[in-house]
């Protein structure tokens, strides 16, 4: 938990050290996808310095991020190195969009935004079969980004199985190729969403099945995660 250093006598020193480098513009703009930056408190200037700092007092080697993340990660590799500690490495991956479409945040707060790895067989199927999925259009089109960033990469392939009157069973090797199948109106939003579903749930089996033996180690997680 961050409480059981952020308290710290040496992590606040740290703070103050960093904070005394770095100007208020400079950190900012570290902020500036991730905080409001209209009015901003000086608790979110300060937000990139902790993040910065975390990597050093969880000993980690690797921070792993949204592309949103990129300019306080920035930040942190530049700053750590000025206060005596190494560079991490910064991954950076896409943004998704939320299941429920445009205007819609994806949050843990709207548990129907977003899949998570420990969901019962049945929410996948549910969650993917409301999701917003508009026919011939990959433009802010969830369950398309899902087969592009996770599916294709996990499993090099999509298989679609619908009846013989509709098609028949499909077999695509590379996103590109489905993509094109897609726009081209080949694919039915139903078809992908049952070829999407099933996919996840195989995808997600490992930490689903660890989670359904560990519920007392999800529940304390979700406890912490609200109360802190």
């Amino acid at each position: 938990m961050g409480s059981d250093y952020q308290l710290g006598n040496d992590y606040i020193l740290d703070v103050l050290k960093i904070s005394s480098m770095a100007t208020i513009a400079r950190a900012k703009r570290a902020a500036s996808e991730v905080t409001r930056m209209k009015d901003p408190k000086v608790s979110e200037v300060i937000y990139p310095i902790m993040q910065a700092l975390d990597e050093q007092y969880l000993d980690v080697d690797i921070q792993l991020g949204g592309v949103d993340q990129r300019h306080i990660m920035a930040f942190a590799r530049e700053y750590l190195a000025k206060v005596g500690y190494k560079p991490r490495i910064e991954v950076m991956m896409p943004l998704m969009a939320s299941l429920k479409g445009p205007g819609v945040k994806m949050s843990a707060s709207i548990p129907e935004s977003c899949i998570k790895v420990h969901d019962s067989e049945q929410s996948i199927k549910k969650k993917i079969g409301n999701a917003y999925c508009p026919e011939a259009s990959i433009q802010d089109n969830p369950v398309m980004q899902i087969c592009k960033y996770i599916i294709f990469v996990v499993e090099g392939k999509l298989k679609i199985e619908r009846q013989a009157k509709f098609g028949g069973n499909v077999e695509f090797k590379s996103y590109q190729e489905f993509e094109k199948a897609y726009l081209a109106k080949k694919i039915h939003p139903l078809d992908l969403k049952n070829a999407v579903s099933a996919a996840l749930i195989r995808i997600l089996k490992k930490p689903r099945e660890y989670f359904q033996k560990h519920r007392k180690e999800l529940e304390q997680f979700n406890d912490a995660r609200f109360t802190n």
